[in-house]
């Protein structure tokens, strides 16, 4: 085991998400989990159970954020991370196939957003807008209507853990509505807790490929006015409301992914033929991170296996991964999951029934990218893909072995059926004597693989090990810590690989070429690991492809294209541009907390954030000086902490920032918008026009705003706090800040974005936005302008 010091990141993200009141450590986290988890066995078997996934969490084999903050604690929060819930076109109540109309979906998914969980939904059964609605004589809304008011519920829901929960809305392509949902994100503000993604049918994909007619479709009546304008039946009952050319429609999905990173895509016959209950269910939905696609009511419990724990004698000729080690943890993995399914509080006993009935746990791994490097391999090499394929297959064949010995001792899952299972795509893939066992003794679980972004375990857990399935960001960092007494202390971070081929080898010594970051990959080497190790995974894999900013139109289209046409059942792309913030950007009066103050506007334009416009044509490689700074902010919701990584190079003598990073997992948000703000702002930078992006981020705007992030002084000494308009805009003032602190001869607490102490509320009275401060606080008082925020008196009369 390559054991070295703890970092201090890792020390204060398990204290700050992790430990429960009274614990001091990992091994006292690790402990509640096990016992938590042992003891729904039996009472003769829980001890033995309990020192078992002990030595497991221990080996490396650890659960999800919710299962490793929540079990064993009295919260009635739920350890499951991942739900699909059904809506039924109806208003309320239920329809006759048991689904609930929307406001009666829209007060589930509340529930389960209150306990923990984030929810996909299937909007697709939702009749189009201007169909007839004939109990009241009137038009439907469409769907996209409906998702506004999802959307606005879930902004009111404070999940457990004080996050805001995460939803993923889903269309199908035949939809008559289809085009609005496409383009219902580039309108500001709209549909912020949503991730969105169409559902693709092959029969689309082949049309597109035929350039032929494509029919959008609906089983509700249209109206007469629709009637009149060419709707009809078809034969199957379905009404045709009007038909376009598929590639009409496959270019609107694919400029719209291409200029605005949404909407993803989900092929959904490459779903439900893998599918292991194709005979028992339909799934046209995913969960928010995409890694799981669910039936209605269908969740899944996840739990990682940390991989840098098994490679054996790293950075040497003999370097090796444990293969027979890593099997053992899924095994013992297994079990732990299983028992999660019944040790949980579940919002709501839909959920529950549909979990019994199939008992999905989802078996992953995390720290991939990082220990190829430790075995010496180049991320998506032929050896690097060859490695990742046989940890994939050992942990595919682990866990479904140990699923069948677990049938043996507590039965198979109900919906079991062995004809009907092994005829699914993923078990045929099965080797001959698991397909034996499994129809000789059936499965406790129906599905068992599932690989998810990991965030904040893997800083935690895993050393900051490189996330999930996803090569390293960065190597190291310089982090920036208050201390008690208001100074700064500063001390490094670095990736495991990388700390580790140091601790090993020297500071002085040049890595290998075996590191290699997620920038400085191409998007089919991307595209190559998911192809690599889906045919692995039982459901599905949540993964970024790269795309850089001048990647050619027509080449991304054909990427979604192949994604297809190889068996991969979705695809989430970024291409950097600056089309985001100008879409979002409001033309509102300038505000004067979207400018730093003179000290430190000088030390951006001096470090080099303005006005240098040389293009850097290649990141060099190693290691470079960075700083990490921990933000915290203030929204209706409350404080908000997260860290906010920027690193620097020197060019032409200047120090100037090249890359920038937000380590995923750390909020309840999209991580899709974050992921992509963070490197388009990488490749403005190394473009020469960072600070241009910097001001069009500060200029976005949303529904959800104002936040509190920083202060300024006045001419007359006194300090107010700032508000900005989004959170995107206080992550550009932020940066903003981090680049003027690192321009200065020494840390200046008087221009730094330091925020103070927070306010009973974010703002006691609406209004105007203060020209001041930001905040929308200026009313009228004693016949003046006046800021209910920070005081300050505008014109009287």
């Amino acid at each position: 085991m390559n054991t070295l010091p703890p970092q201090a990141i890792s020390q204060d993200v398990l204290a700050e998400k992790y430990l429960a009141d009274g614990e001091q450590s990992e091994q006292d986290l690790f402990a509640r989990v096990a016992r938590a988890l042992a003891a729904v066995e039996k009472p003769e078997l829980q001890t033995h159970w309990e020192q078992q996934f002990l030595a497991n969490l221990q080996r490396g084999a650890i659960g999800a954020g919710r299962i490793m903050a929540a079990a064993g604690l009295d919260t009635k929060a739920t350890l499951i991370n991942c739900f699909v819930q059904p809506v039924a076109d109806a208003t309320n109540g239920f329809d006759s196939q048991g689904n609930p109309g929307i406001y009666t979906a829209l007060s589930q998914a509340a529930e389960t957003m209150r306990r923990g969980g984030g929810v996909g939904y299937d909007f697709s059964n939702l009749r189009p807008r201007g169909a007839l609605v004939r109990g009241t004589n009137s038009f439907a809304s469409g769907p996209c209507s409906f998702i506004d008011v999802f959307d606005a519920s879930c902004t009111t829901v404070e999940s457990a853990g004080a996050r805001r929960g995460a939803q993923m809305g889903v269309l199908r392509i035949d939809h008559p509505d289809v085009l609005e949902f496409i383009t219902a994100k580039r309108q500001k503000g709209r549909w912020n807790n949503f991730n969105v993604s169409v559902g693709v049918s092959s029969a689309f994909m082949q049309a597109v490929r035929d350039d032929a007619e494509w029919e959008l479709v609906h089983v509700a009546s249209p109206s007469e006015a629709q009637i009149q304008a060419g709707a009809h039946r078809r034969d199957d009952g379905l009404w045709v409301y009007r038909s376009q050319p598929a590639r009409t429609l496959w270019d609107a999905i694919m400029r719209s992914a291409y200029d605005f990173a949404e909407p993803g895509i989900l092929f959904l016959d490459n779903i439900n033929a893998d599918n292991n209950l194709w005979y028992a269910e339909q799934i046209a939905a995913t969960n928010p991170c995409g890694e799981q696609p669910l039936p209605p009511y269908g969740c899944c419990d996840l739990g990682p296996v940390i991989l840098t724990r098994f490679v054996r004698e790293p950075f040497t000729p003999q370097a090796f991964f444990d293969m027979e080690a890593f099997r053992a943890a899924v095994t013992v993995q297994v079990r732990m999951l299983d028992n999660v399914l019944d040790a949980t509080v579940w919002p709501l006993p839909e959920q529950q029934r549909e979990a019994q009935q199939k008992r999905r746990i989802g078996v992953g791994f995390t720290g991939l990218g990082d220990a190829l490097i430790l075995l010496g391999l180049r991320y998506a090499s032929d050896e690097g893909l060859q490695q990742a394929e046989s940890i994939a297959r050992a942990m595919r064949d682990a866990a479904y072995a140990a699923s069948v010995e677990l049938a043996q001792e507590k039965g198979a899952f109900p919906l079991f059926n062995a004809k009907q299972y092994l005829k699914s795509g993923f078990a045929k893939r099965l080797p001959k004597e698991l397909r034996a066992a499994i129809k000789k003794y059936g499965l406790r679980n129906s599905h068992l693989l599932s690989i998810a972004p990991t965030g904040t375990v893997s800083l935690a857990f895993a050393d900051n090990a490189s996330n999930g399935i996803e090569p390293a960001f960065s190597w190291t960092y310089t982090r920036k810590k208050r201390t008690a007494d208001g100074g700064e202390q500063f001390y490094t971070v670095q990736d495991h690989a990388y700390r580790l081929y140091k601790a090993l080898h020297g500071d002085e010594a040049s890595l290998p070429e075996c590191f290699v970051s997620a920038l400085e990959l191409s998007a089919s080497e991307h595209v190559a690991m998911m192809r690599c190790v889906q045919p692995f995974i039982d459901t599905s894999i949540s993964k970024t492809v790269n795309i850089p900013a001048n990647y050619p139109f027509e080449d991304f289209k054909h990427l979604y294209m192949e994604c297809w046409e190889v068996g991969l059942k979705g695809c989430a792309t970024y291409r950097p541009n600056d089309t985001l913030g100008a879409v979002l950007s409001t033309d509102s009066a300038p505000n004067p907390s979207q400018a730093l103050t003179d000290t430190a506007q000088t030390a951006i334009n001096s470090s080099g954030a303005g006005g240098l416009t040389a293009v850097i044509e290649r990141r060099p490689e190693g290691p470079l000086n960075a700083v990490v700074d921990k933000i915290e902010y203030f929204t209706h919701d409350g404080i908000r902490r997260l860290y906010l990584v920027v690193s620097f190079m020197v060019v032409d003598g200047v120090e100037r920032p090249i890359e920038f990073f937000m380590p995923v997992g750390q909020t309840g948000e999209s991580q899709q918008w974050i992921t992509a703000t963070m490197r388009s702002l990488s490749l403005a930078a190394r473009g020469g026009f960072l600070d241009k992006a910097l001001a069009d981020l500060r200029k976005v705007a949303w529904d959800r705003g104002p936040v509190r992030y920083g202060s300024r002084t006045r001419d007359d000494g006194s300090r107010i706090p700032l508000w900005h308009d989004s959170e995107v805009a206080l992550l550009a003032y932020a940066i903003q800040s981090i680049i003027a602190n690192r321009g200065l001869p020494q840390p200046a607490p008087s221009t730094a974005a330091t925020p103070t102490s927070p306010p009973e509320s974010s703002v006691s009275v609406s209004g105007q936005k203060c020209p001041d401060c930001g905040a929308h606080a200026m009313i009228r008082k004693d016949g003046c302008q006046f800021c209910t925020a920070c005081g300050f008196v505008g014109s009287c009369g």
